[in-house]
């Protein structure tokens, strides 16, 4: 058949006249092998062999030889096109046998016979030669063309279709997936002839006359379902759709197709600006064109897809405007351009194949006129598939009404789409598309429905009986009988137990059972087990210690190394919201963390969170259960379903946390893709629409305290152009491996959706996901059957009869007669027999979950009730479990089984129950789930099968889509590898791993199953299940004469099988439960032998004839009994029973026995947790998830992501495989918008880019990845860390040389509240210093102070970082530095309205000052909210001075002393902000900084006031700041004196006190006397401190007043404490400048100057009083401070550590200069070397050092005696004291020879002389007569290590004579 041409012998001669090019030239030339004809169906099918002379040997002949066949990968034939399908519901017949395996390779890709005209076509376009466009690839000249190429010449010839073959690549399962990449539109305009699509359209042009007038409305046929068993589709395209009369409801009409062009083309802004010429969309001749293309090339039973459309309109688009796009993108080379006429990228789009070229639209437009004749070449192709009614049909009503002629006459039988179209002159073209394909009107007619009418309508059929029917006819077995009646036949019959079954039914209870009738309805509770008294119930097995399972284990409570991360990774985000300037999350204020945890309304993922929860140990850590708290029931409180009732308790939260705002509430909305409806959209019965009603109301929205967690796997409804989470709170789940590398070191790795896919691309073993041929063509031929029927219910009901036919055929009750194998599919049969069999393998009776998905909550019901009914007749109810998952209801266990699992999980409550999927671990079951969608529900990892076959296929949407998928998703242990590399522990299929190829017996019944995935193309690996080859399990062997004796695993795990008789045929054979082969480090030479033991050599020589393959030494074992046992051509003796007995006992004894040596599991449950579930989808899906996109990334995820959103444009890019999770957020965020009643649909705001709520997050992961117990964690560490920084690290250390405790006076009363002066002035001074952070300074001499032996360590510089300290909370009095955040705080930080951000003011303050002889010029940094703190010169506004109250002056709200303090590095974490230390108060409060850090110390304290350092000051300490804050304020003091009197007030009324505040300081305590248990200490403001102090009486007779440091030691005990000292103050000074006016700290000094400053204070007869009712607390800041100078090198580029030695050095000498201040290498060089320098010092305390004027460290072990030469000074008493040396520093005029003359030395005494320069050093020793008593050397004299230009220190040593 063809163009009619005859003679051809060869396929080179064939090829040659259709232009087909062969890649090679074949070595011999091949016969051409069959003969084509055209069956019923109007489908080429391949028909007798020709036979050629000579040939017939290698001929195949036969139908089953040929099926069983097994190609090779390289040699997969050519399918036809019925074999692309994605919906094969076609009849049996439909099917094509695929042909041998030896048809040459020589067809490829792309080239199948397509003539080009690339260049221009030789004849204008016209009615002849319609060749101007059209598909083409080829771009060589043209070829010859066919004769008859018009259509007038060849009106009798038929389309050739018989090149329409498609040579498949080398997996397994390419031929499904080649539905939307590969599929051929080659022979659209082979021949062009006048299909029977033409001779309808010129039957029709007769009678255009007779049609009615356009505008008419057109009428629907009567009864025009019941004569075309289907409901045509009327896509609406182009133009106005004529209204629709009459029988409507039998016709649908949609508008999808017209959305599509509409879209299509409305072009997006930013292409409207493009190039010279506006870019133009599709023409819509363009669109009908690519139309027709696109239903060509639709396999028979594949429904067309409006994505696929969609993209193929943009591939066209973009390919006639490239030049144009071009532009803005990169250049193509030129080669490409030739070859696909400038298409952007030669990858395959979806539903068009690479070799169909579009017509190139930018050289030649296409014309209304010539559209019909294209579109009718392309039509011609495919036959009568699709037909076009174009010529002369004057309008759409017209075509519709010669559509709806033809469909009554049956003249449509065989076409599946008619596309109208109008070309009427003078106006717009019109087009639309009526679908008449069954199974196409059937497929779109479902996804017109939405979920919950889809499940309405199911349940209508199945109560208003519509639906018995079909289970009638599905019921009876044809000759093999009727359904129930076998089933009632064994309940009657049957006295003996079954082999699988422990329990034995009593005649009582058979006859209970015969006599209920088939439709009778059971509940779970008659289902459950019944255990008889003579055999042992599997609990009491798996109760008895020796019946114990080893390999058992439970370990999914664990939190896993990933789970941590993530939840780190949610603590990140929640600090950075914190962290941010917006103010929105203020952690710091929160004392405690709250949580609710929303689910959707499904009472076992409810139970299931409850139990996460409860095992976390959350609730402890966060305080919301005691200690002793047991009951589970407890965290109950904490989750919340989302149905009606979740309203009041998130009512209840939010006035909650209304009322405690220091309460953190986290607000878990787990499975959150679930319910976004907006409430608007939603009814009030309808859970539907809660989340957005309480989720995004305003109160939520608007508590501070409140914060969002939505979670879930499918975050694409979450991530539009509208949604409210930003990206930046978008935390994705991480990737475990990368590149291989495992970053968390997990025990477990992932296997998703992802793994699935990859696994029907692996090739080398049996695909995880795959789809049962059988049941498809079984589903398919009762569809046409039933048109009336949903095919939900049709699938449902062919898959539970044949899990029911199975179960019969499994439990060896019904005899082998029945050919009951027939009636079920291999893969159902492989479900129940490893269900049944995995439990008998383990002595503790462990097994495998089977799961059934079957959304309609009815047939689920139904399903129930049907499987437990015949569970029951076949006696094996305690063999395995029936559950009813319903999301409404709760789980329902039999007891017996409850018993089991709790003596597995050794549980000793008897209340018991199991309540969640996960804790039904091991047992054996079949779960039938139920709800429209998974509700979040996790599954055990004993899942081994997930049955998806009737899931809906309607709903094409990612979401949809991967929530099914998801439920497979499992977590593997991490050692084995993947299955598609099946190592030593993986269960590759417990019954046989060849899985009985294609022998299905369905030759029988016209079946093929030659394009199923399990007719593997490969041999599969051996899978090694457990140890050495043991014997062959009983069940192995079913027949009806093969009894089973009970096996003890134990005592005789040798299987007694018996010897067949001869004549015997196998009834249909049962797989072995599983294969044990050698261990994997056997080689194959090795097992040759074992398969030789098992099979004699006849045998394996029978099975290579059979089999068409040649076999491997592996092979006869690999197929071992299941190929046997199939021969059933060949009646003869099985002798493998007794050799498999024989080998059997030479292995060991217990190798059946788990605690037998064997490296392998007995117990299948172990086995299987390292392998994923195996997934049976539906073809139809399986066929769109497998093909890929051009992008390389499976089908389903360029589809529309969620039903409530929809695409922004056509105009989209497809999603890329190279995307991370973030990318494709932003793709979804800026391609899709949500509908109207989208949640999300309402968050648009004008003016605004976004609308993003602050608090919220999304956490997305793949399912049941962990996301329940990282959340968890989370929650836990979150709460830890408010927990955390509400504590701080306190320096707790006790005071040092406490024994030196006066003598035991009472000075003042405990109770006295402020110091007496004259009381003040009678207690002696202590000159020890008691600070623990002076612990390695030298003891200041105090006669009546005994040291302790030891003396103090000597401590390393960095110690201070690790000094003791304790965490305390934080009070609501306390400092904080610039990380606290809280409302209170805005306007202080400078959040106020009135003021402009940062806006604040620079100006200068210049003074003179005595000591330095030189004007200093400081700045001030005044913002202009606290410009009333300071006076402005009229005129000019110069800065004139602070101004300063009066000492009369008090105001409860405020503080008269301005705080000053000096910090440096500690921009961040200086504790600066006093808002809350203060109570409210208003304060003075100035920032003493170096003038190289303003800059950064003004952008993070924009509100507060700076005092600038002069630049000579960048690198000098703590002495310098102190000495020009005094100096300052002295100076200020004295101009508002100067101000007050020109004002005519008091001068002496002036406040003269400041406060010096070290950036540490962080709380402050008081103690309480009046405490029951003795002094307390309780934290206070440090307003209550401060005004405490001012308030004192006598202040202004102090000279520095301070307060204790805090230590958690102090009053432990001892007797009461003087609330009054006199003695060094550190840290925190309230300081008189009037008095201490004379008494300056020493600008130069880094180290001690405040114990110099006090000391010299002291000896000028200033009262020094330190308040001891007071306490401050300090931070440790490991950060920045005074303290934290580097003594580096001048080299800098030299890094060397440098000794305390190379500090000094000799004059004049070359040394390593150093980068540090002279000033501080003097006092580290004295601190640390004082011991060479002064050594008759050192631990010698009687004999100090005599330092005059000024006190220097020395080092910890050497003490100084503090002197002032000063007249009139305070001194110790020095009489009989004798020095060990005498230190000089700097000594001024008023020391002097008779000054030094009253001090007494021993001899050998050290004398040190320090000066800025040599020669006043020398003038020095002149003056001061040194030379009589002391001795000097010239090496003697040493200076710092300083280059000149720094101006280094000299000191001269000398000894006393």
């Amino acid at each position: 058949m063809g163009c009619g041409e005859k003679g051809f012998r060869y396929f080179t001669e064939f090829s040659n006249h259709i232009n087909l090019k062969l890649s090679t030239q074949p070595k011999k030339q091949k016969h051409l092998k069959h003969h084509l004809y055209r069956n019923t169906q109007g489908v080429l099918v391949k028909g007798a062999p020709i036979c050629w002379r000579g040939n017939d040997g290698r001929m195949r002949q036969g139908g089953s030889s040929q099926s069983e066949s097994h190609l090779t990968s390289d040699e997969q034939p050519p399918n036809l096109p019925s074999s692309h399908s994605s919906h094969p519901l076609a009849t049996a017949g439909s099917h094509v046998e695929p042909q041998a395996a030896d048809v040459p390779h020589t067809l490829t890709n792309g080239n199948h016979a397509v003539p080009s005209t690339a260049h221009p076509p030789p004849h204008p376009p016209g009615p002849g030669r319609p060749s101007a466009a059209g598909p083409h690839a080829n771009a060589g000249p043209p070829k010859k063309r066919h004769k008859g190429w018009s259509p007038e010449s060849s009106a009798n010839s038929l389309p050739e279709n018989a090149v329409k073959t498609l040579p498949s690549s080398s997996s397994s399962s390419s031929s499904s997936s080649a539905s939307s990449s590969t599929l051929p539109v080659n022979s659209v305009i082979i021949n062009g002839a006048k299909s029977g699509a033409a001779a309808l359209q010129s039957s029709s042009q007769g009678s255009v006359s007779s049609h009615p007038l356009p505008e008419l409305p057109i009428t629907v046929p009567d009864q025009l379902l019941q004569t075309c068993r289907l409901q045509p589709v009327i896509f609406k395209g182009h133009g106005p759709l004529p209204q629709l009369t009459g029988n409507v409801s039998e016709v649908l009409i949609s508008s999808l197709l017209q959305s599509c062009y509409l879209s299509s083309q409305t072009l997006p802004r930013v292409y409207q600006h493009y190039g010279p010429s506006p870019i133009q969309p599709l023409s819509t001749e363009m669109q009908i064109l690519l139309t027709v293309y696109y239903l060509v090339q639709l396999g028979p039973d594949q429904v067309p897809l409006i994505e696929d459309l969609e993209q193929i309109f943009m591939r066209s688009w973009r390919e006639s405007h490239l030049s144009e796009i071009r532009q803005y993108q990169q250049p193509q080379t030129p080669g490409a351009q030739g070859r696909h006429y400038g298409i952007e990228t030669p990858a395959t789009f979806p539903g068009l194949p690479l070799h169909l070229s579009l017509p190139p639209q930018s050289q030649q437009p296409l014309t209304p006129s010539q559209l019909p004749w294209l579109a009718q070449l392309a039509a011609s192709s495919c036959g009568e598939s699709v037909v076009l009614l174009a010529e002369g049909v004057g309008s759409l009503a017209q075509g519709l009404q010669q559509t709806f002629i033809r469909l009554m006459e049956r003249r449509l039988e065989n076409t599946n789409y008619v596309v109208i179209i109008v070309t009427t002159p003078g106006r717009e073209t019109q087009s639309c598309v009526v679908v008449t394909g069954k199974h196409q009107c059937r497929a779109l007619a479902e996804s017109m429905f939405s979920p919950s009418e889809r499940l309405k309508e199911i349940s209508h059929q199945l109560s208003t009986g519509i639906a018995q029917d079909l289970i009638h006819f599905c019921n009876s077995l044809g000759h093999d009988g009727d359904l129930d009646s076998l089933l009632d036949s064994v309940t009657v019959d049957s006295n003996e137990p079954s082999p699988l079954s422990s329990s034995q039914e009593s005649a009582e209870e058979k006859s209970l059972h015969s006599t209920q009738s088939p439709k009778d309805t059971q509940s779970p509770k008659d289902s459950q087990a019944r255990s008889s008294k003579d055999s042992l119930s599997p609990k009491d097995q798996a109760s008895s210690p020796k019946d114990s399972c080893l390999e058992y284990f439970v370990e999914w409570r664990e939190v896993r190394p990933i789970q941590l991360a993530v939840a780190r990774k949610l603590l990140s985000h929640v600090c950075a919201i914190a962290d941010s300037s917006t103010q929105n999350l203020d952690l710091g204020s929160f004392d405690r963390v709250s949580f609710l945890i929303l689910v959707p309304p499904s009472e076992v993922t409810f139970q299931q969170t409850v139990l996460h929860l409860w095992s976390s140990g959350v609730l402890r850590e966060l305080g919301s259960l005691d200690q002793e708290c047991e009951s589970q029931r407890e965290a109950e409180r904490f989750v919340v379903k989302m149905d009606q009732s979740a309203q009041g308790r998130i009512d209840n939260l939010i006035r909650e946390a209304h009322s405690n705002s220091y309460t953190l509430y986290i607000l878990v909305h787990d499975h959150a893709h679930w319910d976004i409806s907006s409430a608007s959209y939603t009814s009030s019965e309808s859970s539907l629409g809660l989340v957005d009603q309480l989720l995004n109301s305003r109160q939520v929205r608007d508590a501070a305290n409140i914060l969002i967690l939505h979670v879930t796997s499918f975050p694409f409804a979450l991530q539009t152009q509208c949604t409210r989470i930003s990206p930046y709170n978008e935390i994705h789940w991480p990737s475990s491996y990368s590149n291989d590398v495992d970053l968390y070191h997990e025990k477990t790795r992932y296997f998703g959706v992802s793994e699935l896919l990859d696994s029907t691309c692996s090739g080398n073993s049996l695909p995880l996901m795959r789809y049962d041929s059988s049941f498809e063509s079984m589903a398919s031929t009762l569809e046409e059957r039933f048109p009336k029927l949903h095919s939900i219910v049709i699938r449902t009901t062919v898959l539970i009869q044949h899990y029911c036919v199975a179960l019969m055929a499994a439990s060896s009750r019904i005899s082998s007669c029945h050919n009951l194998h027939k009636h079920t599919s291999v893969e159902t049969l492989e479900i129940v027999q490893s269900l049944l069999t995995a439990a008998q393998q383990c002595p503790a009776h462990h097994g495998h979950m089977v799961l059934l998905r079957i959304p309609s909550s009815a047939l689920a019901a139904w399903a129930h009730r049907r499987l437990c009914r015949v569970r029951r007749q076949l006696g094996l109810e305690e063999s395995f479990e029936i559950i009813l998952g319903n999301p409404n209801q709760a789980l329902n266990i039999g007891q017996t089984f409850t018993d089991q699992i709790k003596s597995w999980l050794k549980i000793q409550d008897t209340d018991w129950v199991p309540r969640t999927y996960l804790e039904l671990e091991a047992l054996p079951c079949i779960l039938i789930l139920s709800g429209s969608d998974p509700l979040g529900e996790s599954l055990p990892r004993s899942l081994k099968y997930c049955d998806l076959r009737v899931i809906n296929c309607c709903y094409l949407q990612r979401t949809t889509l991967e929530q099914e998928l998801g439920l497979a998703a499992y977590l593997v242990k991490a050692e084995s590898r993947l299955p598609h590399n099946p190592g030593p522990g993986s269960d590759q299929l417990e019954s046989d791993p060849e899985k009985l190829s294609s022998t299905d017996n369905e030759e029988e019944e016209g079946r093929d199953n030659g394009d199923s995935p399990l007719s593997s193309s490969q041999p599969l690996q051996p899978c090694p299940d457990s140890g050495a080859p043991d014997s062959l399990p009983a069940p192995s062997v079913s027949s009806p004469n093969v009894h089973k004796g009970t096996v003890d695993t134990h005592s005789q795990p040798q299987t007694q099988i018996q010897p067949q008789p001869s004549s015997q045929t196998f009834a249909y054979p049962q797989p072995a439960p599983h294969h044990q082969t050698q261990p994997p480090g056997q080689s194959y030479s090795q097992v040759q032998p074992l398969s030789q033991q098992l099979l004699p050599q006849s045998q394996i020589q029978l099975l290579s004839q059979t089999n068409a393959q040649p076999y491997t030494p592996l092979a006869p074992q690999q197929h071992s009994l299941s190929q046997m046992q199939i021969l059933q051509l060949h009646p003869q003796p099985l002798p493998p029973a007794r050799s498999s007995r024989q080998h059997s006992k030479s292995t060991s004894s217990g190798s059946l026995s788990p605690r037998s040596s064997s490296p392998h599991l007995s117990c299948s449950w172990a086995r299987g947790v390292s392998r994923p579930p195996s997934v049976l989808l539906p073809r139809a899906l399986y066929d769109i998830i497998t093909a890929s996109d051009s992008s390389g990334l499976p089908r389903c995820t360029s589809f529309l992501p969620h039903m409530s959103v929809a695409w922004a444009s056509s105009f989209r890019p497809l999603l890329s495989k190279m995307m991370t999770c973030t990318e494709q957020s932003l793709y979804y965020r800026q391609w899709t918008v949500p509908r109207s009643y989208h949640m999300d649909s309402s968050n648009r705001t004008e003016g605004r880019s976004d609308n993003f709520h602050p608090r919220r997050l999304l956490l997305s992961g793949p399912p049941q990845v962990g996301k329940t117990g990282a959340y968890l964690h989370f929650l836990g560490i979150l709460s830890r860390m408010l927990i955390r920084l509400m504590e701080v690290d306190i320096h707790d250390e006790e005071d040092l040389n406490n024994s030196v405790q006066v003598e035991g006076i009472q000075y003042h009363t405990p109770n006295t509240l402020w110091p007496n002066p004259d009381i003040m002035r009678t207690m002696p001074f202590d000159y020890t210093i008691h600070d623990p952070k002076y612990d390695d300074i030298s003891s200041v001499y105090c006669p009546r102070f005994k040291p302790s032996a030891e003396g103090n360590p000597v401590r390393q510089e960095d110690v201070f970082l690790r000094r003791r300290t304790s965490r305390i909370k934080l009070s609501k009095y306390a400092a904080y530095n610039t990380y606290h955040h809280c409302e209170q705080c805005h306007q202080y930080l400078g959040f106020n309205p009135r003021y402009q951000m940062y806006e604040s003011t620079l100006h200068a303050f210049t003074f003179t000052h005595v000591s330095l002889g030189e004007e200093i010029q400081l700045y001030f940094i005044i913002p202009k909210s606290k410009e009333h703190y300071f006076s402005f010169s009229q005129p000019g506004g110069q800065l004139e001075g602070m101004r300063l109250p009066l000492t009369s002056d008090w105001s409860p709200d405020s503080i008269k002393s301005p705080i000053f303090t000096p910090t440096t590095g500690r921009h961040e974490h200086g504790l600066f902000n006093l808002y809350h230390a203060m109570d409210g108060a208003s304060h003075l409060h100035i920032l003493v900084v170096k003038e190289y850090e303003m800059a950064v110390y003004k952008k993070y304290w924009p509100n507060h006031i700076m005092l600038v350092l002069p630049t000579v000051f960048n690198g000098a300490g703590i002495g310098a700041a102190h000495f020009l804050i005094k100096e300052l304020s002295y100076h200020n003091l004295e101009l508002e004196r100067s101000r007050r009197l020109e004002g005519g007030g008091p001068a002496g009324d002036v406040w003269p006190f400041i406060i010096l505040a070290d950036d540490s300081c962080v709380m402050w305590n008081a103690v309480d006397l009046d405490a029951r248990n003795g002094p307390v200490e309780h934290a206070v403001s440090l307003k209550q401190v401060l005004q405490h102090m001012e308030a004192c009486p006598d202040l202004a007779h102090y000279g520095v007043c301070g307060i204790r440091k805090w230590s958690s030691r102090r009053g432990t005990g001892n007797k009461q404490r003087e609330p009054f000292s006199r003695g060094h103050v550190h840290d925190f000074l309230l300081l008189n400048v009037d008095r201490s006016q004379n008494v300056q700290y020493d600008q130069n000094r880094f180290t001690c100057h405040d114990v110099d400053f006090i000391l010299r204070l002291h000896s000028a007869g200033l009262l020094v009083c330190r308040f001891n009712t007071f306490s401050v607390m300090k931070k440790q800041i490991a950060i920045g401070g005074y303290r934290t100078f580097i003594i580096k090198t001048k080299m800098t580029d030299v890094p060397t550590s440098v000794g305390p030695s190379q500090y000094i050095c000799a004059p004049d000498s070359k040394h390593l200069f150093l980068a540090t201040p002279a000033q501080l290498l003097l006092e580290k060089y004295l601190q640390h070397t004082s011991q060479k320098l002064f050594p008759l010092s050192t631990k010698n305390y009687t004999h100090p050092v005599l330092s005059v004027d000024c006190y220097l460290n020395l080092g910890p072990e050497v003490t100084v005696c503090f002197v002032s030469s000063r007249p009139h000074s305070f001194n110790i008493s020095t009489t009989g004291l004798l020095f060990s040396g005498l230190l000089l520093c700097f000594p001024d005029t008023f020391v002097t020879p008779g000054f030094l003359k009253k001090f007494a030395f021993l001899k050998g005494a050290t004398l040190c002389v320090i000066s800025a320069d040599r020669s006043s050093l020398r003038q020095t020793v002149g003056r001061l007569e040194l030379e009589e008593e002391w001795r000097f050397r010239l090496s003697d004299e040493f200076q710092t290590a300083n280059a000149k230009e720094d101006r280094p220190l000299f000191f001269l040593t000398g000894k006393h004579i």
